[in-house]
């Protein structure tokens, strides 16, 4: 087994190395006619089944499942809405070619590594009590690749394994973009179905057997019976209807403008395919009978055409939802404003496992694109603050959603705590004023609740001390640099409409030796935690200096802002690590510019010292003069 599985290993690598050596002429297909999909950004949809309806079987003499290769029409002009728009047209050709009334959602990055996960996730949804309002089942993120020591914090063990944990109690996980099973109803905009409450009595008389409590029973029970027999009998019939028109599409008969009334809503919705309206209408999935194979394909065709979401509801409320880098979030954000509910399924072999950027600069660019998705959902019409009232979605997740779209602006205060140590030793001046004994009293207790909260936490969530540690030191290295930077260039997007270049993070590669880890890769990014180390580096030089020079008297009081100082660089230490390389020496560039920066600031500092009253400035200018 061993051989053949190098065999195999061979086979596709060579696959991979020739696929990577473009012809000059571009690829060519069997019939000698050059391959439509040689220009990436300006080519017709293109579709080919693998393995169709009629598939090959396995060893066993199972059918194996469909297989098919889809590329959405691709033209100069059109916004194509990258990975959202590509996961919409999937959606739409699926619904058509084979229309499963579940999806799975995995990266090109990533590989199922439990494929009996999938068993787990289709226990939640076909559960026969709550498995109705599952919209989709996530699990948590796993990465093959990283360093022993995960300097980075890549595994994000914290937010998988306490903060998920946690929403499941609510109202279900948020939609982190991999690793997810659909319910693909969800993914249409229609709303959650309400449970039924039962029938209770309409006066407040104490018999039971009251009649007039009696016969109100049973003409509420009539009434309701008539009323759901007309919705089965209206849904049915617009099944029915859409069929219909279907077949008679198909066979190339020509509708009457009445025939098409009842389907302008829908088309306005869904777009103008009555094949694909049909599908959405059928909540168990399955292909319309009597439809060719020809027919189909032509049809799927035409829903990946660039022009086809035009004045429809994609992007807006039905499929992934446009309007951000993070479309993950706004479209699991939809689905529980409809009342859907979301599971964590967490099984103890890992369902999918992926790469992970291992390098400082590749991980920093990671988390400033997660930090610009969740801006441009802050200042955008669906951020959970203001939108959504009045819905299925429960206060408690709300606020969840709102902690992962106001996170970035945590980096404003947490430059000013970083920075602020630095200060204290720099001016000789304490900034914490002196507080009563009451007041300590309760700033411990916050201290220690919060303390206690978090060791709770990591007892409940299984995560050791280390991953909690690195968790925190990358907050600190994140929030100063690309929390500072996604703030900012939100900002610059959404009011004065300056776009940023979307760029895929490039992952690590499977060599085993973590070359990338130690590889420096310049971007702005760096300069901001690069000024906040150096400036403590030499506040903590300054302050002890001037003890030395001052007395024992000023230890005392020197212990506190070093305490401060201390814990800023401790903090940031990865990030030192991170220039350093497998050399002892830092880039020039990072130097230069972060010494740059923190001169400019110190002297600032020095010119508007607040901490010393204008008498003292005119005082040492007159003994300057003498």
């Amino acid at each position: 087994m061993k051989r053949e599985y190098e065999e195999f290993k061979v086979r596709i690598n060579g696959l991979v190395a020739m696929a990577q050596k473009v012809p000059e002429d571009g690829w060519t297909m069997q019939d000698g006619s050059p391959w439509p999909g040689n220009n990436v950004r300006d080519h017709p949809g293109m579709i080919q089944v693998f393995l169709g309806h009629n598939g090959v079987h396995d060893v066993e003499g199972h059918e194996l499942p469909r297989l098919v290769y889809v590329s959405r029409e691709k033209r100069p002009g059109f916004d194509h809405h990258k990975k959202a728009g590509a996961m919409n047209s999937l959606v739409r050709v699926s619904a058509i070619i084979s229309n499963a009334p579940y999806m799975l959602n995995v990266d090109c990055d990533h590989y199922i590594n439990n494929s009996k996960a999938l068993r787990e996730a289709m226990c939640f949804m076909m559960d026969p009590t709550s498995g109705k309002k599952i919209c989709y089942v996530q699990f948590p993120q796993r990465f093959d690749g990283i360093d022993r020591h995960d300097r980075y914090s890549n595994r994000n063990v914290v937010f998988f394994d306490i903060n998920m944990k946690g929403l499941d109690g609510i109202q279900g996980p948020i939609y982190v973009g991999t690793g997810c099973v659909f319910r693909r109803q969800a993914l249409y905009g229609y709303d959650a179905p309400v449970k039924k409450k039962p029938p209770g009595r309409t006066c407040n008389c104490l018999p039971r057997w009251c009649c007039c409590c009696f016969r109100s029973k049973k003409k509420n029970k009539k009434s309701k019976s008539k009323s759901n027999e007309k919705k089965k009998s209206k849904e049915a019939s617009k099944q029915i209807h859409a069929l219909e028109n279907i077949e008679e599409g198909i066979e190339g008969i020509d509708n009457e403008k009445s025939a098409l009334m009842p389907q302008i809503k829908f088309e306005k919705k869904f777009g103008q395919s009555s094949v694909f309206i049909a599908a959405t209408l059928m909540e168990d999935g399955g292909v319309p009978k009597g439809a060719s194979s020809a027919s189909l394909l032509k049809e799927a065709i035409h829903v990946i055409s660039c022009g086809y979401e035009d004045k429809t509801e994609w992007g807006k409320e039905i499929g992934w939802i446009y309007g951000s880098v993070t479309e993950d979030i706004l479209t699991g954000f939809k689905m529980h404003c409809h009342g859907w509910r979301s599971v964590y399924c967490m099984p103890k072999v890992p369902a999918f496992k992926g790469s992970a950027p291992i390098n400082l600069s590749d991980r920093l660019h990671q988390v400033l694109r997660w930090a610009l998705g969740s801006v441009e959902i802050l200042l955008s019409r669906h951020c959970p603050i203001w939108y959504g009232y009045g819905c299925g979605l429960k206060w408690l997740e709300r606020f969840s959603y709102i902690n992962s779209v106001v996170y970035p602006l945590t980096s404003i205060p947490l430059i000013a705590y970083c920075t602020l140590p630095a200060v204290c030793l720099l001016t000789g001046k304490f900034i914490v004023p002196a507080i009563s004994n009451y007041a300590s009293i309760i700033f411990m207790a916050l201290f220690i609740s919060i303390a206690a909260t978090g060791i709770l936490e990591m007892q409940w969530g299984g995560v050791g001390i280390h991953d909690w540690w690195r968790n925190e030191q990358f907050w600190v290295i994140g929030g100063a640099s690309s929390h500072l930077f996604a703030l900012f260039q939100g900002l610059l997007k959404v009011l004065a409409g300056v776009n940023t270049n979307f760029t895929v993070t490039s992952k690590a590669a499977d060599d085993g030796g973590f070359s990338e880890l130690y590889l420096f890769k310049w971007t702005s990014l760096l300069i901001p935690p690069m000024t906040l180390l150096i400036i403590n580096i030499i506040g903590v030089v300054v302050g002890i200096s001037d003890a030395i020079n001052n007395g024992y008297e000023t230890w005392g009081p020197l212990f506190g802002k070093l305490f401060f100082a201390l814990w800023v660089i401790v903090h940031l230490y990865p990030f030192l690590k991170g220039l350093l390389g497998k050399q002892d020496r830092l880039p020039t560039i990072i130097v230069v510019w972060s010494i740059l920066l923190a001169s400019v600031l110190t002297l600032l500092w020095v010119r508007i010292n607040p901490f010393v009253s204008k008498r003292w400035h005119c005082f040492r200018n007159l003994r300057v003069e003498l």
